[in-house]
């Protein structure tokens, strides 16, 4: 009797459920890392985004520590370093973050994302890791650049300014969610470059304090950037400014449960 190719074929299967479909989405931590990797290639991708977390606070410590602007004192890079990464920070976290987000939303970027397997807590923690990333570059490029200008920290300084750097960031990316996800793109791009300009000019004010009658100081601690550069000027003199971090703490939570309730992916 012959064997035909049906009775081969018949003859040759495969164990019941090799081939069972089994459709579960990857491991959180591998989403994350995915997620993370892609936000960080789009911020390092885009020029305004560079321009605002590069380019300025630059050219903002360069310029204030060589050119004789004010009165600074002798150790001008001292007085310059916690204001311009408060604008590092601010710039990447708050402004850069909000807009982004924005026009996310706009696009429909948020909403395809939100379709994946990808969770929401995925999306906005790969977003905020992303920002972290970038402040860590802008921290180390920043502090590389002061010392050549002459800005000699002690340990101590250094691990309290990245107790308030990671805690700034925190802060001002929670605001920058806020914003982001709940106004229209073009109202986001207007208001977070605005408010931008305003914070950068009252955590200048820290600049002056010396100058400065006590009680002002303590109204510009109260906001976000002059508690970001009060608490950064306190640590490279070796204290801590604790009023300046419990400020920090409560805009972040004010910040962290606004956009809880009210950010919207659409």
């Amino acid at each position: 009797m012959s064997v035909t190719p049906r009775d081969r074929l018949v003859d040759n299967r495969f164990a019941p459920g090799t081939f069972t479909p089994d459709p579960r989405p990857n491991a959180p931590a591998k989403m994350l890392a995915a997620q993370t990797r892609m936000e960080l290639t789009l911020l390092l991708r885009n020029g305004e985004q560079l321009l605002l977390t590069m380019f300025i606070p630059i050219t903002l410590l360069v310029g204030l520590t060589l050119l004789p602007i004010g009165d600074l004192g002798e150790a001008r890079v001292d007085s310059v370093l916690p204001a311009v990464m408060m604008v590092a920070v601010m710039s990447t976290a708050f402004t850069g973050q909000a807009i982004a987000v924005g026009f996310d939303r706009r696009y429909g970027a948020l909403k395809r994302i939100g379709a994946t397997a990808l969770p929401k807590w995925g999306i906005i923690a790969g977003k905020s890791a992303a920002v972290g990333i970038v402040v860590v570059m802008q921290s180390i490029l920043l502090g590389a650049i002061g010392l050549a200008l002459g800005w000699r920290p002690t340990l101590l300084g250094l691990l309290i300014g990245a107790v308030g750097i990671a805690l700034g960031t925190v802060m001002f990316a929670t605001l920058g969610l806020l914003l982001g996800g709940t106004m229209r793109a073009e109202i986001v791009l207007a208001l977070a470059n605005i408010v931008w300009f305003v914070l950068l000019g009252i955590g200048s004010v820290v600049l002056l304090d010396d100058v400065l009658p006590e009680v002002l100081v303590h109204v510009v601690r109260l906001v976000p950037s002059g508690a970001l550069t009060l608490a950064l000027d306190t640590a490279i003199a070796g204290g801590v400014d604790w009023l300046s971090l419990v400020v920090m703490a409560v805009w972040a939570l004010i910040g962290g449960a606004a956009a809880a309730r009210w950010f919207r992916f659409t």
